[in-house]
């Protein structure tokens, strides 16, 4: 998560809009911890030479800002006689959390062809550099998503997104998890308390989900607030590190758990989506956002040992955590988990 996210990022991420509100930039959205900002020393030369190299931002005349925020890439807003772009340029140890840039850039670029992310105007293989055109609008926060008519629109975002080409890889909570559970493991990071006490759960989840096998589309999976600019007209979804073709309940549940919404909240967008009450619909998303905060927790503990961020990692993955375990431990937890099998 870039805008972890990480977008308290997850913010595993933060916006790229050019909005960035009070609401969103406090410290109570990152979990009590400052925001992070990007330096304003001078560009290396090798990052100038690396613009260089991109023909859009080829321009002698051009101007650099730093973008505040990114804890898993460095932003900035590179501005020419013609256009304004977004570079973002990230750090070869984002690897350890199962980013793969070649698919963030064509999953980027097939997301443009939906029309719901900006245009890409350039990318270096192997050198951490991928550039997308720059959207005028107002980043979302947390309040903005909760609104109803705003989750009618996210609704149809994400209707358009998944839609739209089939993305490269898939992504799948359940592997992720697991592969993020070995990495802590091996090299020692941090667990919270109780957390393999719950797998005997997740392995209910994932036998409740695949009772009824669902068609995969291509999904962001890593909409927080901060992934969505909205331009006046149109949503746009920003940040395609973790996309892969997925189950379309994760991607509700989890913009649902990201934003912290009530129960109703979580409804009306899987019924917006759906076009209609599904209780299945209903119980998978939420499963799914179980799953998602449970997972997450293990992206925190890696970036809290290995991210040179001056951010709680640590703190913002308990929160996660902590809304898990409350999941987990719900009387009705057993009930979703036939609704969404279809036993009930």
């Amino acid at each position: 998560m870039d805008s972890l996210p990480l977008t308290g990022l997850r913010f595993r991420s933060l916006p790229l809009g050019n909005t960035y509100s009070p609401e969103f930039t406090s410290p109570a959205k990152f979990g009590g911890g400052a925001v992070p900002t990007v330096g304003k020393a001078p560009l290396s030369a090798d990052l100038e030479k690396r613009l260089d190299a991109i023909e859009a931002l080829n321009d002698p005349g051009r101007e650099i800002s730093p973008l505040p925020g990114g804890l898993t890439n460095q932003n900035y807003r590179v501005t020419t006689r013609n256009a304004s772009y977004v570079a973002r340029v990230s750090s070869p140890q984002t690897e350890l959390l199962s980013i793969d840039r070649q698919s963030e850039y064509e999953n980027s670029k097939a997301a443009a062809a939906a029309d719901v992310a900006p245009e890409v105007v350039g990318y270096l293989p192997g050198q951490g550099l991928l550039v997308i055109r720059w959207i005028e609008g107002h980043t979302l926060t947390d309040a903005d998503i909760g609104r109803p008519e705003m989750l009618a629109r996210i609704a149809n975002a994400c209707q358009r997104l998944h839609a739209g080409p089939r993305f490269t890889g898939t992504f799948d909570m359940f592997s992720l998890q697991r592969s993020y559970l070995q990495l802590v493991q091996h090299r020692g990071f941090r667990l919270p308390d109780r957390y393999m006490e719950f797998t005997p759960h997740v392995n209910r989840i994932w036998q409740s989900l695949n009772a009824r096998p669902v068609a995969t589309v291509p999904c962001h999976n890593d909409l927080l607030a901060a992934n969505f600019i909205d331009d006046g007209t149109k949503l746009w979804l920003i940040d395609y590190e973790y996309a892969g073709n997925n189950d379309p309940c994760f991607e509700l549940g989890n913009i649902w758990s990201e934003a912290n919404l009530d129960e109703a909240s979580l409804i009306q967008l899987v019924t917006d989506y759906f076009g209609g009450h599904h209780p299945v619909k209903i119980a998978r998303a939420r499963l799914q956002a179980l799953m998602a905060k449970y997972g997450w927790m293990l992206w925190a503990s890696i970036q809290d040992s290995t991210s040179e961020m001056d951010f709680d990692f640590w703190q913002w993955g308990l929160e996660k955590y902590d809304r898990a375990i409350a999941d987990f431990t719900d009387p009705h937890f057993a009930d979703w988990l036939d609704v969404a099998s279809g036993s009930t």
